[in-house]
């Protein structure tokens, strides 16, 4: 008996079989009856069967193991299900395990027939391998990008809910900053009050851009007619309240002007900056250069510290990747999602810009910053992928 025309005619067996095995995920399983943990396995397995009674060539057979098959009725079936088991409760395991049972169980009760003396073709195995494979990574390729989205959708709104208490505890400790009669242990607390709000304000807005984007949205860009040393010095300004015990020295050219989005390019440098205040030795200044050019101007951001090794150059604007030595470094995890580079990397970008970094134990680690004086003809970008 050909496979296809055994799974036509055993439909009930093996689907009894993949309710007793789904029965068994717990506590998933538990709230689901009958006709929801069959869900979408008869429309697949008549898919499969209907596979298995067509010609396949070579190509189409080497296609197929390759993922570059084209997707049918099966893959949609298939797709539909990881969404909802997904919804159901099934861990992305129990999914797995469901198509290692199912295949298990379909080669077995066919084998059995052919012990009965029932004619087989060994090629069918292979092909039914092939759409069960083909079937599982359209389950999972939905189960994986549900929760993705989810997960940027939770970030997101979490990230848009800190702003709003964190803007008020960054206000009122700047308030009190101000106030003369203030004793020194408490004037003492309250900058340390003050820096954290502005490193926590600095992840969450990195947080949001990057969920933003994650989720399919665009990048906000207003550009405006701007001054790079007066952005630059505002943010120096900024981390030298926040850090009193660490040097950060400053120059800059003049001439300086340009057209960027003045909040971004912001946060571009205290991206910049924070990190190597992070990275570098704390009793060795932070310097920042802007050199003016005809058309660009050449920002260069130095520290001294333990070098970045080559290996991790190639990755440091990778999104979520962390090169921070807690034991080393006194401020080592106030960027512990490792996306300030890589939202720092993108702004530059969109203004048609380049950023890039050096490092070694002799010269430090420079990050050298190219931006254009006029951005490319459009106010919006992506995040690189």
């Amino acid at each position: 008996m050909r496979l296809a025309e055994f799974i036509r005619d055993y439909q009930d067996a093996i689907l009894c079989n993949w309710d007793a095995f789904a029965r068994s995920n717990e506590p998933a399983a538990l709230a689901m009856d009958g006709m929801a943990l069959r869900n979408h396995a008869a429309q697949m397995l008549a898919a499969i069967a209907a596979d298995l009674g067509t010609v396949q060539t070579r190509t189409q057979q080497v296609d197929k193991s390759l993922a570059r098959g084209p997707a049918g009725e099966a893959d949609s079936a298939a797709a539909s299900h990881g969404a909802a088991r997904l919804i159901s409760g099934f861990t992305i395991e129990q999914v797995l395990a469901e198509y290692r049972a199912l295949r298990a169980s379909v080669l077995r009760l066919w084998s059995d027939q052919g012990c009965r003396g029932l004619p087989t073709d060994s090629d069918d195995i292979t092909r039914f391998n092939e759409a069960i494979d083909q079937a599982l990574a359209a389950s999972v390729a939905r189960y994986s990008a549900m929760i993705n989205h989810a997960q940027h959708l939770f970030l997101a709104i979490l990230a848009h809910d800190l702003r709003n208490p964190l803007n008020t505890t960054v206000m009122a400790s700047s308030y009190l900053m101000r106030v003369a009669a203030l004793a020194p242990a408490h004037a003492a607390m309250v900058a340390r009050i003050h820096r954290s709000g502005l490193r926590m304000g600095r992840l969450v807005d990195d947080l949001i851009d990057y969920t933003r984007t994650h989720l399919g949205t665009a990048l906000p860009m207003t550009l405006s007619k701007a001054n790079l040393g007066v952005i630059c010095r505002g943010t120096v300004d900024e981390l030298r309240l926040a850090y009193p015990e660490r040097a950060i020295a400053f120059e800059a050219d003049a001439e300086l002007d340009g057209i960027w989005d003045e909040g971004r390019i912001a946060q571009v440098f205290s991206n910049l900056l924070g990190n190597a205040l992070q990275h570098g030795s704390p009793d060795q200044p932070i310097g920042m250069r802007l050199v003016s050019g005809s058309s660009d101007i050449i920002v260069r951001i130095h520290n001294r510290g333990k070098p970045i090794a080559p290996a991790a150059i190639a990755m440091i604007f990778d999104p979520l990747v962390r090169f921070a030595d807690p034991d080393a470094h006194p401020h080592g995890s106030e960027n512990s999602l490792g996306i300030g580079l890589y939202i720092a990397r993108a702004i530059i970008e969109a203004h048609g810009g380049a950023i890039a970094v050096t490092s070694d134990a002799v010269s430090g680690t420079t990050f050298s910053v190219r931006l254009p004086r006029l951005p490319p003809p459009r106010d919006t970008a992506r995040l690189p992928a």
